[in-house]
């Protein structure tokens, strides 16, 4: 491997498998000194009598193949354990150069079922995860007038799909936070982007396959390695995206998108203001052309994999 991010300090979230474990295994190999974080709970969240092992199984592997790594098992979804975190990273490396915002749960539901523990749990961990981690590292990062966030979003926030308004919510706010990151420390050579993944994970092995078509979907995801989705975190934390800050990129077995961000796209005027009425014969027809269609993400990212 190449000397990519060579003696940087990088810490990965929900890093003791799926994408998290190919990111920490990849940093490593390309030089990076790893905090490997994952509290080893399952899919909803729930610990599970493995769950303290997650973490220090992957160090083992980064140490195995001659890497650098120290685990810990601190959640992100609090301020003060994601201000361990980092501590963590401060206290055995130094510094800390990038955090990759990787952790999250699933607790699936349709809207009209999802219950406040549904949503709070999802957006605690999605959301707020990235927030306190990204928050904790802020100023260590700006000490040094040097740091990257990498933070994982998705198209079920970018675009849409069903049973997920929690995560989708999550999703699509994790976008506006690395933007506000990009916005507000960019002064201070710090960046921040986003990876909306497609890979076969533990996160899409949960997706109902009752149909053909979700069959068929299913199969699809299952061509995505999970391990194809570590050269953009690595690229990413790396001196050679130092001019690249506030994007979101998708990253779909071989294929790399750069995603669009909401910009306005269509206007109307009218004199001397606007009615309810005027809006409906004058604004309606105008913009309704443009108007999105109700899609999900497999509907628009509709593709074979290559």
């Amino acid at each position: 491997m190449s000397n990519t991010v060579q003696d940087k300090v990088v810490v990965v979230t929900g890093a003791g498998g799926g994408i998290g474990r190919e990111i920490a295994l990849a940093m490593a190999a390309h030089g990076a000194k790893v905090v490997v974080n994952d509290i080893g709970a399952a899919l909803g969240g729930e610990l599970t009598a493995d769950s303290a092992g997650a973490a220090q199984k992957v160090v083992n592997e980064i140490k195995a193949a001659g890497g650098v790594a120290t685990a810990s098992t601190d959640s992100v979804s609090t301020w003060a354990s994601a201000e361990k975190i980092i501590q963590c990273a401060l206290d055995t490396y130094g510094r800390v150069d990038a955090v990759v915002n990787n952790a999250g749960i699933l607790r699936d539901r349709i809207f009209h079922k999802m219950t406040e523990d549904d949503w709070r749990s999802v957006l605690s961990v999605h959301l707020d995860g990235a927030f306190y981690m990204s928050r904790a590292a802020a100023n260590p990062m700006r000490a040094q007038n040097s740091g990257a966030f990498v933070h994982m979003t998705s198209t079920s926030g970018l675009i849409g799909n069903f049973g997920q308004a929690n995560y989708s919510a999550a999703k699509l706010g994790i976008a506006a936070l690395s933007k506000s990151i990009a916005l507000d420390l960019g002064r201070h050579k710090v960046r921040s982007n986003c990876i909306a993944p497609f890979a076969w994970s533990r996160m899409t092995s949960s997706i109902p396959t009752n149909t053909p078509e979700e069959k068929e979907r299913a199969g699809q995801l299952q061509k995505m390695e999970a391990r194809k989705v570590a050269p953009m975190a690595v690229f990413l934390v790396s001196d050679a995206a130092a001019e690249v800050t506030g994007q979101i990129f998708g990253v779909r077995a071989n294929e790399i998108m750069l995603f669009s961000q909401p910009r306005p796209i269509r206007s109307v005027h009218h004199t001397p203001e606007w009615t309810p009425e005027a809006i409906a014969k004058v604004a309606l027809p105008a913009m309704q052309r443009q108007f999105y269609p109700l899609e999900r993400s497999p509907d628009v990212v509709s593709w074979d994999p290559i």
